[in-house]
């Protein structure tokens, strides 16, 4: 029997509505909520979500407030910040895919921003086991040099002249990771212009982090071109008393000449990367 797609609005705490959709299995064995990267809407990831229903495992989706499919009319003067995006959106999607698959193990993936808000999410102690994909710091100083040759421009010149002037981010039609709201990407510039991005810039983020006692594994790759290794170091060593499994993935390593940051949820990577690298953790063993 296929598994059943459902495609629905998750009501915030504070009443906005959360673009979400679920796939799940006649009978799961697991839930899985996949955390999606800044500027990338929840059907980049369709294809694993389905992979992982086909596993037996029930799996949410869904796009931020000012994302995706959860885009208002109007962008600009939009009101939301990455905290919102964690503490409410992401929480209320995590309560849905309880409500939706009652009493399994639940676990997290995030892909890259998926990530790093963990910590700040209502219910992220009742996880079985946190997986980060290409995710790391977003320090610009410190990140992979194909990105940090042209991110001063991003941060010290396109953000701070336009967000203003237009009320949002217009990163689609500059090719520049989406538009986004101008309470994201500013909040987003001030984590990313400090050299302990969210911990060192937000008040209570590094308790948050040290509060953690979810077991986190982070696969990563070394042909990243935005997240280096260091990034990556940086914002798992602030899980101080949650157990750390850091992989640096090799794209030979899998057989393959190329993964970069977006390639891991391609879905021709099923067998060289999902089958051996996700799977195992999911299923709480080691690749």
């Amino acid at each position: 029997m296929e598994p059943q797609l459902e495609e629905r609005q998750v009501e915030a705490s504070d009443g906005v509505a959360i673009a979400a959709r679920f796939v799940t299995p006649a009978k799961p064995t697991a839930a899985v909520l996949i955390a999606p990267a800044m500027g990338v809407p929840q059907r980049f990831y369709a294809p694993l979500a389905q992979w992982l229903a086909g596993q037996g495992m029930a799996v949410a989706t869904f796009d931020y407030r000012g994302m995706g499919a959860s885009r208002p009319a109007r962008l600009s003067g939009f009101p939301a910040t990455i905290m919102d995006w964690a503490q409410l959106d992401a929480s209320a999607v995590l309560t849905a895919l309880e409500h939706q698959a009652p009493g399994l193990p639940r676990y997290w993936i995030g892909h890259s921003l998926g990530g790093q808000i963990p910590p700040l999410v209502a219910g992220h102690e009742r996880l079985e086991r946190i997986v980060t994909v290409a995710c790391g710091s977003g320090y610009w100083r410190e990140n992979a040099p194909a990105l940090k040759r042209r991110v001063w421009l991003f941060w010290f010149g396109a953000v701070p002249l336009l967000t203003p002037l237009l009320g949002y981010f217009p990163g689609k039609r500059l090719n520049m990771v989406g538009d986004l709201p101008r309470g994201v990407v500013e909040q987003w510039r001030r984590w990313c212009l400090h050299p302990e991005y969210a911990v060192g810039a937000e008040p209570g983020v590094r308790e948050r982090f040290a509060a953690v006692r979810t077991p986190v594994v982070s696969l990563s790759f070394s042909d990243d071109d935005f997240m280096s290794a260091r990034n990556t170091e940086s914002l798992h060593g602030f899980y101080v008393n949650a157990p750390r499994t850091l992989l640096r993935i090799q794209p030979r390593e899998a057989g393959l000449t190329r993964i970069g940051h977006f390639g891991f949820f391609r879905p021709e990577h099923e067998q060289s990367l999902w089958q051996r690298y996700l799977l195992p953790v999911l299923q709480g063993s080691e690749p």
